[in-house]
């Protein structure tokens, strides 16, 4: 798994792919740093991934919408499925080599907690929350991301569905109360704060495997149909 792992991290920056995703995640935090720290004059680091978390699901689709559907729609799904790797091995390897380019950008965020303590005193426990919430909202983004491309061809209706889906976590509180533990971005709103909940905890790890487990349903029923 791991030569798999390489090989997409590789691809990622052999492609315009990971400099767009890391310099549109980077503008991002760029804005929402001077708009939400420099601004109101505040020490907490967590507000950047409070603002960014909803631009977040606009950029996810940039490093997920290919994972599967190139390899249908330019016809090497075959050899994809015909590997001596396993189905889950591949999946794994296509959702943490996603992962990785994820936390490349997150670790960029701190040069801006680098400038911030130049300033003042962040707080170090609630930057380290953040980050951790962050981190745990983009893999979920990137399960269902990835979920989306093994179900299409068309990488752009992949990201639409994965854009889509996210979208409707946000309103989903707002028509039943009762849904917002299943509002990625609800589940999000305390981490800035540095508030740490078994419960966020849960429902973002079994969101995470739910989409990594219907990947590979997915994917193992087309390679028996083949």
């Amino acid at each position: 798994m791991l030569a798999i792992i390489k090989k997409e991290v590789k691809s990622y920056f052999l492609s315009p792919i990971g400099y767009v995703f890391i310099g549109l995640f980077l503008a991002m935090c760029s804005v929402f740093f001077y708009l939400d720290i420099i601004q109101y004059h505040s020490t907490n680091f967590g507000y950047i991934f409070y603002s960014g978390s909803t631009i977040l699901t606009f950029i996810i689709p940039i490093l997920t919408m290919r994972m599967f559907s190139e390899e249908r729609k330019n016809g090497t799904e075959q050899l994809l499925l015909t590997s001596p790797r396993s189905i889950t091995s591949i999946v794994l390897a296509k959702f943490l080599s996603a992962t990785i380019i994820f936390i490349i950008s997150e670790l960029f965020t701190l040069l801006y907690f680098f400038i911030l303590m130049y300033f003042g005193t962040p707080h170090i426990q609630t930057t380290l929350v953040s980050l951790l919430g962050f981190l745990l909202l983009g893999m979920s983004y990137i399960s269902f991301g990835m979920f989306a491309s093994s179900i299409t061809e068309n990488q752009i209706i992949a990201g639409v569905l994965t854009i889509g889906f996210f979208i409707l976590t946000w309103f989903m509180p707002q028509f039943y109360t009762a849904l917002s533990n299943f509002s990625l971005i609800y589940l999000f709103d305390n981490f800035p704060m540095g508030v740490i909940t078994i419960e966020s905890l849960v429902l973002y790890a079994s969101f995470i495997v739910l989409f990594i487990l219907l990947t590979i349903l997915v994917l193992q029923r087309r390679k028996s149909v083949k």
